[in-house]
């Protein structure tokens, strides 16, 4: 078994968005995703994916199929209702994996009420051979999070790791990456780090090129053994917008071709 790479939607935020002038489609985005030599992409919190109908969906997985990516898909929130309609689209995408965050907008549960929620969907999830990954980040304590997986206690309920969110909420990356490795099933692999502002008066926390940046890559791959225990590593970015759209687009796409690369040779 080994751990694939892939490209996160998020990779592609500022393009897929409407700040610029001619945004990609999630298609234009699988074709960028192919000419990459990639074969796997993530939708990622993408807006447009939860009101398309069926037919629109099985257009965007007849577009993968032809260029030969596998996709994963993700969501924020886990009231059931919202669970469950999420499963349908990745029935018909043919994702084995969703990941979720725990809070959306209003709706912010507590450990008792996730359990109940997981242990109420997975055996629907389980029959369909999908799993859900909760990320990591600053708006729900790790230990949280950790808590809810292990009371569910079901091989298709673990993590989506991103020790980069974390920092946000003053939690170490290190200590993260170490709690969470034993039931990580899907990785976000983007680098950060801190800038000082100008007139040097306080940071500014943000994105960083793969590699570049305070991302301990080494020290996570250890822990979490991806490669040995098959756990996807899926490209993203925290890239501030640029001087213009000519620059951002330029950045954004250079920094999707670093990160390949960086994965390529580890």
């Amino acid at each position: 078994m080994s751990s694939r790479i892939g490209i996160s939607s998020y990779a592609f935020f500022w393009q897929l968005s409407d700040r610029v002038s001619q945004p990609l489609s999630i298609h234009d985005a699988l074709e960028r995703t192919a000419e990459l030599g990639v074969d796997l992409f993530q939708v990622c919190d993408y807006a447009p994916l939860e009101v398309m109908t069926d037919s629109g969906l099985e257009a965007v997985r007849a577009t993968a199929d032809s260029l030969g990516i596998g996709l994963e898909l993700g969501t924020k929130g886990i009231r059931p209702d919202h669970l469950r309609r999420f499963l349908h689209i990745a029935g018909i995408l043919g994702s084995p994996l969703l990941r979720t965050m725990f809070n959306s907008p209003g709706h912010a549960p507590g450990t008792e009420e996730a359990v109940a929620i997981f242990t109420d969907v997975l055996p629907e999830f389980e029959a369909a051979g999908v799993k859900i990954a909760v990320e990591t980040y600053e708006q729900v304590p790790t230990a949280r999070v950790l808590d809810v997986v292990r009371g569910v206690a079901s091989p298709y309920l673990g993590i989506c790791s991103d020790p980069a969110n974390t920092v946000a909420a003053l939690e170490m990356p290190r200590e993260v990456i170490d709690a969470v490795a034993p039931h990580v099933l899907n990785m976000h692999v983007k680098d950060f780090a801190f800038s000082r502002k100008d007139g040097w008066v306080g940071f500014t926390y943000s994105g960083a090129p793969l590699g570049e940046g305070l991302l301990d890559y080494d020290y996570m791959i250890a822990k979490i053994q991806p490669h040995q225990r098959n756990i996807n590593q899926i490209v993203e970015h925290w890239l501030p917008w640029q001087d213009t759209e000519t620059d951002t687009i330029r950045l954004e796409n250079q920094w999707t071709r670093q990160s390949i690369e960086f994965l390529r040779s580890k």
